[in-house]
């Protein structure tokens, strides 16, 4: 891979406001090894970008997705196979590629299989980070089982009840093995179920899942592994009680309220919202066939979603970007930009698609931002996101240039 020179860049390095202009950035074995405001040289084999003044920054952390959700209902993506949501991730991952996003964290679902495909250059996707199959109680938001539905073995068989997101893990002792399992198969951290969800058929979305114990029993474990946990909830008191017993980071957090946003911001905790499911689901859930006690949860969520936001800010909690998308809904992942506009700068929100991310992940200082030693993860863009962040929510067209791990992706150059 021949090295890059990016040269008369204005770099905005994914935490400060102050964009040096005039810059020159050299990139080599997939790090950043030099950033000068001098001139720097170009060897033989080394490919120069001439920026022309536009903005380079870090490229874009999607820190909530489902690689493998080919539908908006759990029961069809089970029923089409493996292959068929295979070719979903590959489309899905791709078209996030082009829109600039270098680093996905796949928060359900999502292998080793599709990770290894991915570094191993059979198909172009962004960095991919996995948290295996999430933790589920019985009858939790993970349990996509109908109401009618009777268990798949004998009361007293030992064989776990699982799907294609999530494994079902009651008591301390099967929380235990289930969390060292995907931290052995690779994962990234471990997801729990930690409140009723929209998708779910039986559960309702204000039940705050998993005891204290249980809870506690994974955040030690992904401890042990140097690694976190991570908690889906969307009301009030679940949010409080993962945060409490030591969850990092919480997925939604949608039904949030103000007392319970500033013990959040107090514990260092991060918040990943995802509006525009929410939205899309809203508007298109009854035509794309979304079940119709999901629809109606969806519904009760969207009323206070944009509302949680502002708590959020407000309290100064530290909010990432995520997107959360099921299906064709795909398309709109850069929508999230614009929803989130509603309340957030356009600071505010590069650092939530970059620095902040990469702290949540425990990756700060090698993705997210631009720095010698840092992942030369890059994009170019066509103006200034500092003003006007819809530069970003454009699907990739104003973006020049996109680099991943030192490779270039596209470029206008």
């Amino acid at each position: 891979m021949p090295s890059l020179l990016f040269k008369n860049a204005r770099i905005f390095d994914g935490t400060s406001a102050d964009c040096a202009e005039g810059q020159w950035l050299r990139a080599a074995d997939g790090l950043i090894q030099e950033i000068s405001a001098q001139p720097l040289p170009a060897g033989a084999d080394t490919r120069v970008i001439d920026v022309a003044g536009r903005t380079l920054m870090p490229g874009l952390i999607d820190a909530h997705v489902h690689a493998f959700a080919s539908d908006v209902a759990v029961a069809r993506i089970e029923a089409v196979g493996e292959a068929y949501r295979t070719a979903h991730a590959v489309r899905m991952l791709g078209h996030a590629l082009h829109c600039g996003f270098t680093t996905v964290r796949d928060i359900g679902g999502g292998n080793y299989s599709l990770y290894k495909a991915a570094a191993d250059g059979l198909f172009r996707a962004p960095h991919f980070h996995y948290a295996g199959k999430i933790l589920s109680m019985t009858g939790g938001h993970g349990d996509m089982r109908q109401i009618e539905q009777t268990p798949r073995y004998a009361p007293a068989c030992a064989c776990v009840e699982a799907n294609m997101f999530s494994v079902m893990a009651d008591g301390v002792d099967e929380c235990l093995k289930q969390a060292r399992e995907q931290l052995r198969q690779g994962a990234h951290c471990i997801k729990l179920m930690g409140s009723g969800g929209v998708a779910s058929p039986t559960d309702p979305i204000w039940m705050n899942q998993y005891r204290e114990d249980e809870i506690r029993a994974i955040v030690g474990e992904c401890t042990e592994r140097r690694s976190y946990a991570s908690a889906h909830c969307h009301p009030a008191s679940a949010v409080r009680r993962c945060v409490e017993y030591g969850v990092r980071a919480i997925e939604h957090g949608t039904l949030i309220d103000a007392e319970t946003a500033a013990f959040v911001a107090a514990r260092g905790a991060y918040i990943v919202p995802t509006m525009v499911i929410i939205h899309a689901l809203v508007e298109l859930g009854r035509e794309l066939g979304f079940p119709a006690q999901s629809q109606a949860k969806v519904e009760l969520v969207a009323q206070q979603a944009i509302s949680g936001l502002d708590l959020m800010r407000s309290a100064g909690v530290k909010v990432v970007f995520g997107t959360d998308l099921l299906g064709s809904t795909y398309t709109q992942q850069c929508r999230e930009f614009t929803l989130r506009s509603q309340v957030f700068t356009p600071l505010e929100l590069l650092r939530q698609a970059t620095s902040t991310a990469a702290e949540m992940m425990l990756m700060e200082g090698q993705i997210g931002c631009i720095q010698v030693g840092a992942q030369a993860d890059l994009i170019v863009v066509d103006g200034d996101p500092l003003r006007d962040i819809g530069l970003l929510a454009a699907d990739g067209r104003k973006l020049a240039c996109v680099v991943r791990g030192g490779e270039v992706i596209r470029s206008d150059r």
